[in-house]
Formats: C-alpha cells, structure tokens, sequence
C-alpha cells in the first residue's frame, strides 16, 4: 500500500496546524460558527444533532494494522469508544468535542491517514473495489490508479468550489463491487486488443434524482486517465448549475445538455489537457505502482481447512457465505461481517477494530479493507488459518455468517445521528435482522441486498438495494417507501417504488409478506429474489405488499 513521503507528512502537519489555529480563533469567539463552517467542512467535520462528527478517509478502502489501530485509538480516546464505517469507505466519529479534534488529525496523520475532502464541494474520497488486488476475477488492481487521483485532487485549486460535492469510483473486475454506475465518474478496467483501459461513465448518482451513468468513453488508454478525469471535471465546474443545489450535479449538467455535447466538450478540452500533463501523471504513477505490489505469498497446504469444513457446521456456514475466490486456490478472502444480528450495521468497536488489526497482521499480510457495504475485508487469508481466525472472530461477536443475505444491510445513520434525516434507519435494519433470524429463513432466503436511507439523499442507496427502504417525514411521522428491483452491478438499475409508504410499526409486516411472496414464486432455491422480481415484475410482489388492494380489486 502507499506509503507517505516526507511531502506527504509535511503537508498533513502544515494542514493540520492550520486548522488547529481555526478551532481555537472559533473557541474564543473569534470566527462565528457560520465562518466557521466552510472551514470546518474543508477537515471532514460535521455538525449534527447531537455533537460534531468526525469524517476521516480511508483512500479506496484500504489500510493496515496500525491504522487500524489508530482508528481504534481515536474512539477509544476521543469518542464513545466506537466508530462507524460508512458507504463511502471511510469512518465516522460521531462525539468527538471540538477541543479535540486537532488532536485527533495530528494522530491521523502519523500513520497517514487525513480527513481532507471528506465535506464540501469538492472531489471526494476515492473509493474502490474492496477486493481489489485479491479477486479471481480482476483485470488488475485499481487501487495505484485510484492513489493517483487521489493526489491529483487533493487540495487541486481548480477543483476546491465545484458546483456541488463530486465522487470518482473505480473497479479493476468486470464485476462491479464498487457502484461506479452511481457515482458522477465510474472508471471500469476494460480490455482490448490485449490492452487494459478504462470504460468512463458520467453522470452517476442517487439522491432526490437518481440516474445510473452513462459511457462517455467506451475505452481510455490508461496512460491518458488523469487528463481525461480534468477535462471532465473542469467542463463541469464551468457548465454546472450553481442557481439551485439540488440540481448541481453533474448528473444533472449530462440530463439537461445531453451526453453527446457534454462528450464533446470534455474531448475539445482533452486534447489541450493531454499535452500540458506531457506525461508528468506518468512518471508518478510509475512510482506509485511498486508499493501495491502483490504480497510475497507464502504456499500452505489447505488440509485444516478441509478438516475444519467437513466436521465443524458454524465454520462450514460462515465459510460458505462469508469467504470469496482468491487468485490463489490455498486463499480466500475473508469479509468479517459488522452486522450481527442486532447490531448497528458498520459500528465496531476499539476492542473489535484492535482484534481485526492483530488478525491482519498476523494472517493477512498486515492488509484490511473496508466495504461500501460496511464490512471489513481480510484481502489475502492462507486457507490454513481460516479455522484460527474464525474462532478468533467468534471471541468479538465478528464472526457472524451473513454476508450478502438479508441481514447483511447497509443504512445509513438516519435521524439518530444525522442533522439531515427525516426517519430512522438504524432500528429498522436491527428489526429486519432479528425477525428474519429468529424465523430461522435467512439461508434459505439467500442473497439479498437491503438498502436503507433515513432520507431523500440516499446514503444507505436505497435506490440500488433489491429490496430499498427510503424513510421520509409525513406530518411529522415517519413513513417507509419501498422500491423493489434495484441493482448496483455492471447492471446497475433504479428500483421501482413499489406504492404508498408503510408507517413504521407496518413495516417489518410488509417486508415479511414480500419475503415469502418471493419464496413461493421462486422456481426452485437456486433462483434469487432479484431474478425472480426480473422474471416476474413488480405485480406479485406489489399485490403481497398490499393485500387489501389486492382484495378491493378482486371484489
């Protein structure tokens, strides 16, 4: 992984005194909270309901045991002892007091880690594939590509003001893990002629409009990504709308001038940009390229996992839906599920974040990465130790085998945290994980992603879950929308919404009645809940969400 120069630090350490000097001109009363914000924002901090939140990145998901470890430090230190991994790959601190926010990036920083660019409207944190450099199924690693654009737009003076906040995802598979058909640039490794590039899609996003984004270049060499990135970015933050925030992205700049002008834009100013980079991004990346270099794996013979396999039943199950092909038949990837039944999905704790630091080092070549879906991954486990560290999860209630099934949702904060909410989130996913567990249907239900956002910004990207759950304010009660279909692949689809919302005391009941509508329709138990509302379309599954419909119709 990348590995900070002495520019690096010397940047981190002149940021973050900086900001410390901001803290403390707003303690003493000399900046107003309203001077304040813009500057605060720049630092990844947040005002919410309760407290100030600490936004920190995790570049393209991915970091090593002493980062880790810091992590756990900072909860431990500064906040309530936990944190919350979010969509964006990064981590939140929902506590931390004012006073001791410039301490906890000065902590950050010593084992390089930044909350820069984690606010405002600028260019996010880079997320990735959270596979990536272990999957069977990749072209190669995106991540030196992603740490190239990483330092490309951090602190880029062009791209400080855009017309609203810009997020860039990248994936090296041809099976997307990453959702870059929901970002504002999706950057997909193709191949061609024996050549591996980039397929580039725009104009990608959830929210109050969602759009799945569309091709602007079918192929880009590598060699000219960085330049094409600035020509899209730069024609954007000129022909972006700044009049009405909610129609600022560039989601909205492709609808409204339509993707063949904003395509020939952005290749009129890719051809002035190609030749003033004259390979500089290059050069750079090729000193980026070695630090991603693949771990020196040691051969293990895979005896103690087959052992393990036939005769212990709990590991034989967390195994079958926890662990992913590796490109090494003697490894797997390990993805430690943070959604106990029960639990708030992507919390973990500082004992917990500490257990899966040591757990890396020791069995994982000292790598983690954190998932859009909120878990964490151990990217290359000799399957040898497979059995040891399933017992040592199991210790810190990490060993959970849900991956990818019904229990496995992504939600966002919602109204317990977030200033911006309009619902709860939280306790609909716990209730949703405890009732389908304790009716004993979750593998027998298989893969299925739930989605749930505590409002119309979509962080838990309800629109791309197959079963998504938008909580909206009616006069002051909360009220569930349901969309059915969604999909956040190399297929990427909007879900339907499926009809009127449900109180919150009608909504497990509704969920419940969709579950098993599905389990009778499907044709065997091979076939998912998503090929099956594909087979089928939304009318049987709407006439299960509403059955007095169904009923008033039939009479």
């Amino acid at each position: 992984m990348y590995e900070y120069t002495e520019f690096d630090r010397a940047f981190l350490a002149e940021r973050n005194a900086q900001f410390r000097a901001q803290v403390a001109r707003r303690i003493d009363g000399s900046l107003t909270e309203d001077e304040f914000k813009p500057l605060r924002l720049m630092n990844g901090l947040y005002l919410q309901l309760h407290a100030y939140m600490l936004r920190v990145a995790i570049p393209y998901g991915t970091l090593n045991s002493a980062q880790m470890r810091q992590l756990a430090l900072l909860a431990e230190k500064w906040d309530k002892g936990y944190g919350h991994f979010t969509t964006r790959q990064n981590i939140q601190y929902n506590w931390p007091r004012l006073t001791d926010v410039p301490d906890m990036l000065d902590a950050l920083a010593e084992v390089g880690l930044h909350a820069i660019q984690t606010s405002g409207n600028t260019i996010r944190n880079v997320t990735a594939d959270h596979f990536a450099g272990a999957a069977a199924d990749e072209l190669a690693d995106p991540r030196p590509v992603a740490e190239l654009i990483r330092q490309w737009s951090t602190d880029h003076p062009e791209f400080q003001f855009l017309p609203r906040k810009f997020k860039i995802a990248v994936t090296g598979s041809p099976n997307d893990r990453a959702v870059t058909r929901a970002h504002d640039i999706g950057l997909r490794m193709v191949e061609r002629n024996g050549e591996v590039g980039f397929e580039v899609i725009v104009g990608g996003g959830l929210g109050r409009t969602p759009m799945i984004g569309q091709v602007i270049r079918p192929f880009l060499p590598r060699a000219d990504l960085l330049p094409y990135l600035e020509a899209i970015v730069s024609v954007y933050n000129l022909l972006g709308r700044r009049d009405n925030k909610y129609k600022a992205r560039i989601k909205i700049t492709v609808h409204e001038n339509g993707i063949d002008r904003v395509r020939d834009l952005v290749e009129e100013r890719f051809t002035t940009l190609r030749r003033a980079f004259n390979g500089a991004d290059q050069a750079l990346l090729a000193g980026i390229e070695p630090q991603f270099a693949p771990p020196a794996f040691a051969a293990r013979d895979t005896h103690p996992y087959d052992i393990a396999y036939q005769n212990d039943p709990v590991f034989r199950s967390w195994a079958d839906t926890n662990l992913t092909a590796h490109r090494r038949a003697d490894h797997a990837i390990v993805s430690i599920s943070l959604k106990a039944h029960g639990a708030t999905p992507g919390d973990a704790t500082a004992g917990q974040m500490r257990l899966m630091a040591d757990l890396a080092a020791r069995y994982a070549y000292d790598e983690l990465r954190i998932s859009h879906e909120q878990n964490v991954i151990l990217p290359h486990v000799a399957r040898a130790d497979l059995p040891a560290l399933h017992a040592a999860l199991k210790t810190a209630g990490l060993a959970t085998a849900n991956i990818g099934l019904i229990s496995d949702i992504i939600a966002c904060p919602g109204m317990d945290y977030c200033a911006l909410a309009t619902a709860r989130s939280i306790p609909v996913a716990q209730e949703i994980a405890t009732h389908f567990d304790a009716l004993r249907l979750e593998h027998d239900i298989g893969p299925l992603k739930i989605k749930i956002s505590g409002c119309i910004n979509a962080c838990g990207h309800h629109h791309v879950g197959h079963i998504g759950i938008l909580g909206l304010d009616r006069a002051g009660v909360e009220n569930y929308q349901i969309t059915l279909g969604g999909d956040g692949t190399q297929d990427a689809v909007i879900g339907e919404r499926a009809g009127p919302g449900f109180a919150a005391e009608d909504l497990l009941p509704a969920i419940e009645r969709l579950i098993r509508a599905y389990l009778a329709l499907r044709e065997d138990a091979s076939e998912t809940f998503l090929e099956v509302y594909r087979r089928l379309g939304l009318a049987p599954f709407k006439a299960a969400l509403y059955p007095e419909a169904r009923d008033r119709h039939a009479a």
